[in-house]
């Protein structure tokens, strides 16, 4: 096994719009979707999109979303041997508004990935003494998640996380020791270190703050300004890919899906990046979250152009 990841599993209910409603406002939509989504198997699915071996670890409900997210799963080729059906919760849900900009306002209801706990990093143990890169988001849990890491740095693998949804409180003092790897986005690196990063150089003060905090690698993720990354080795700036965009659900994701694929591959850290970006463009190109994630011929086509 090469890339594990370790997070949720949601249904997406989509509803696109010309703009998203003001509080106590109704606007028409113009269409839906309902289909796979929660981060974590978002970037399972990127990550298999690509051809890369991933087995994804959390949990679903026994009811009809989750058996939806199972089958979905399986088409994209993803290992499900360790998503534990859940009879005492529901699936995990994402109620999402995308807006004529590719905008979006999400709420999530966690359900059965709240239910994540010690038990499962257990039963995880043989897959994480395989794994290469463990993937982790802030849909689940945080303690079991850091027990994953742990196995996982035990035995020479990375840790990637990314701190999403943006934390309310600061990441205790063990996140930043059992991580390799960050991700965050504009938002959720306001939230870690108080940087708005809305250029270059507050990007790289944003990335200075994080790597201070004993954090191997800071990548400071800014939408249509590229990405920012710091590490021992060095930093520097990865531009944006020109694409055009029509749905950003699941970009970050299909990001940090990408990055992984390519760390594990042996790429160095700025070409994982580079990588990574592409992934992240041409996901906003399509509708829809696990839907949206390019398959690697997609990715390479970019990269020549790029």
């Amino acid at each position: 096994m090469t890339i594990v990841v370790f997070g949720s599993t949601n249904v997406d209910v989509v509803a696109y719009s010309d703009r998203l409603p003001r509080p106590g406002e109704t606007v028409h939509g113009s269409g839906y979707s309902i289909g796979l989504g929660g981060k974590g198997a978002n970037q399972a699915v990127a990550v298999a999109r690509l051809g890369g071996a991933v087995e994804l670890a959390g949990r679903t409900g026994v009811d009809a979303f989750g058996t939806l997210a199972r089958e979905r799963l399986h088409h994209f080729g993803v290992g499900t041997s360790h998503l534990l059906p859940d009879p005492a919760a529901a699936t995990g849900i994402a109620v999402i508004g995308v807006d004529a900009r590719a905008e979006n306002c999400i709420t999530v209801v966690g359900g059965a990935n709240m239910a994540v706990d010690a038990s499962d990093a257990d039963r995880l143990a043989p897959v994480l003494a395989q794994a290469r890169v463990l993937l982790l988001q802030l849909e689940v849990p945080l303690a079991p998640a850091l027990a994953a890491a742990k196995a996982v740095r035990a035995v020479g693998g990375r840790v990637v996380l990314d701190p999403a949804p943006a934390p309310a409180e600061p990441l205790p003092d063990e996140v930043w020791r059992n991580v390799d790897v960050m991700t965050p986005n504009e938002t959720e690196t306001e939230a870690l270190v108080g940087i708005r990063p809305v250029d270059i150089p507050s990007a790289a003060r944003a990335a200075a703050a994080l790597t201070e905090r004993g954090l191997p690698v800071a990548l400071v993720k800014m939408g249509a300004h590229g990405v920012y990354w710091r590490s021992a080795e060095g930093e520097g700036h990865i531009p944006a890919f020109k694409v055009t965009a029509i749905d950003t659900v699941a970009a970050g994701d299909c990001f940090n899906g990408g990055l992984a694929f390519a760390l594990a591959r042996g790429d160095a850290l700025p070409d994982a990046i580079r990588f990574a970006s592409a992934c992240g463009a041409l996901a906003t190109t399509k509708r829809g979250a696990s839907d949206a994630a390019p398959a690697l011929d997609e990715v390479e086509a970019l990269l020549r152009q790029g």
